[in-house]
């Protein structure tokens, strides 16, 4: 069981009723936890979902605020930007002042943003919203997921718990691309936006009744020199991948901008070897669970938004399909992760551990993506693309909820937020750099198949199918190589449960 390392409780009023037989469960778990799941789900959907429901709302946009397709990738990348970059430095602030703090700032400054956004009378104005957003969503979802690790400390509660949550950060993105439909069909594309301030009133509303105040007593200083060292290196490994979009990877502006950013994170782990109070304690990333979980979630959100962008495409201008129904077509995959992610955290890892698990959940999603490939103009929905979503959806639930519970499992207290937010700057950077990846060979294979033909309505198409395909056995190989990855590093047997250090006190983590 994670334990303080700070004294007394800095809310004596919630340690009593923690106590009561039937209100709190274990000793030093809040009695009211599953609300606080609620609350957290509610935030994490938010912040997930708000990666692809503007991607539906795009052309709209486009159309009423009149800027180029040049400048469009900009309203999806000033969100990657902000966010992937800033989010160790979101986790270590949630440690320093507290995660209640943070959790409740960052859903009014994402809430502020996204009306900003919605009401935006120009290109300029949206993108700096969306940046904004991106900003003030690097302070929230680590503040979440840690509140989840110190709020679920027995392990069979936070099993059930890290499952709702892995089914949440795995499917946001399809939920995403479903409400964005929606609300661009039939409101407007602001709403795209708009409903962002609905869910950051439901999630501070109940955050400010039931999460718990205060900050540890023994936090350590903020490394400044850290602290921007990583957060320029991570911008640079986002905005190069992100530019390789749009110029080849021979441009300065695209290798460039990886190179400096490789050069600043091999810089920032020597310093934080060297650092008095480091921001990313290596410790952290020490423990071999751990470090293969961050691993497992790098490498499925590489593929994973890859498929949600080309299988897209697929359906909107191969089968035709409206944004509704592209987003309704998701849910089975939904429905699959939701439900491996509660039986893998209740059932498969106590018994059998992350071993046999997350590498499964591996070749799963890679031979989704393999059946994918032969998907064509002839396929039809029941028999040829809902087959593989949903063992798709089989594999990434068995990744993610495994992962995510491993990723932050025996970290000390006032190591929760920097170590939740190493997940998301997982998966973050993992997607950016999956995308841009993606996207590049796409294009090329579609070029490729075009050399020295006519370029029909019928070529022209076939080219596109050949550029899904190619995205696909791409998405394939990240997963067979996160399969080799994960089964090297993962230790057999059941999880160990950490054991507290001497020193540290029996009460609960302020939060």
């Amino acid at each position: 069981m994670v334990r303080s390392t700070h004294g007394p409780s800095t809310t004596p009023e919630l340690s009593r009723s923690q106590q009561e037989p039937g209100r709190g469960g274990e000793a030093g778990a809040p009695a009211h936890r599953w609300w606080v799941l609620c609350i957290i789900g509610i935030a994490q959907l938010m912040v997930v979902l708000d990666a692809t429901i503007v991607n539906i709302a795009l052309p709209s946009a486009q159309r009423e605020l009149g800027f180029s397709d040049g400048d469009r990738q900009w309203v999806v990348t000033a969100y990657a930007l902000a966010f992937g970059s800033l989010l160790l430095f979101g986790g270590r602030l949630a440690d320093l002042i507290g995660r209640k703090t943070t959790f409740l700032i960052g859903l009014i400054g994402f809430a502020v943003a996204s009306a900003i956004g919605g009401a935006a009378p120009n290109f300029e104005i949206l993108v700096m919203a969306r940046a904004l957003q991106g900003a003030f969503g690097a302070v929230l979802a680590p503040s979440a997921l840690s509140l989840l690790t110190t709020s679920f400390t027995d392990p069979r509660e936070r099993g059930k718990a890290f499952g709702i949550y892995g089914a949440i950060a795995g499917a946001g993105a399809a939920v995403g691309l479903l409400l964005g439909g929606l609300l661009t069909e039939y409101l407007d594309w602001r709403w795209c936006l708009y409903v962002n301030l609905i869910f950051a009133f439901a999630a501070f509303a109940g955050g400010l009744r039931l999460l718990r105040p205060g900050a540890p007593s023994d936090r350590p200083g903020l490394d400044i020199p850290g602290t921007v060292v990583v957060s320029a290196g991570l911008f640079c490994i986002v905005y190069g991948f992100s530019n390789a979009q749009q110029h080849a990877w021979g441009a300065i502006s695209t290798w460039g901008f990886l190179l400096v950013g490789v050069v600043l994170l091999v810089a920032f782990v020597w310093w934080q070897r060297r650092a008095v109070h480091p921001l990313l304690p290596l410790r952290v990333v020490g423990d071999r669970d751990r470090g293969a979980s961050f691993l497992a979630m790098f490498i499925s959100g590489a593929g994973m938004f890859g498929v949600f962008l080309f299988l897209t495409y697929y359906m909107q201008r191969t089968l035709l399909y409206s944004p509704v129904k592209t987003g309704v077509a998701f849910l089975p995959l939904v429905a699959v992760l939701v439900v491996t992610s509660m039986t893998t955290t209740n059932a498969l890892v106590p018994r059998f551990g992350a071993k046999p698990i997350v590498p499964t959940g591996m070749l799963l999603s890679g031979g989704a993506m393999a059946w994918m490939t032969t998907l064509d103009r002839d396929s039809t929905y029941a028999a040829h693309v809902m087959p593989p979503l949903l063992l798709l959806g089989l594999g990434l639930g068995l990744i993610f909820a495994t992962s995510l519970n491993l990723a932050t499992a025996g970290v000390r207290a006032h190591d929760a937020g920097v170590a939740s937010a190493l997940v998301n700057t997982s998966q973050q950077v993992g997607g950016s750099i999956g995308t841009a990846l993606l996207n590049t060979l796409a294009t090329s294979a579609a070029t490729h198949y075009l050399s020295g033909k006519r370029p029909t309505p019928a070529v022209v198409a076939q080219a596109q199918l050949h550029s899904y395909s190619t995205a696909y056995w791409w998405s394939a190989a990240f997963f067979t190589f996160g399969f080799l990855i994960t089964f090297l590093l993962f230790r057999p047997g059941v999880p160990r449960a950490p054991e507290a250090a001497p020193e540290e006190s029996a009460t609960p983590a302020a939060i």
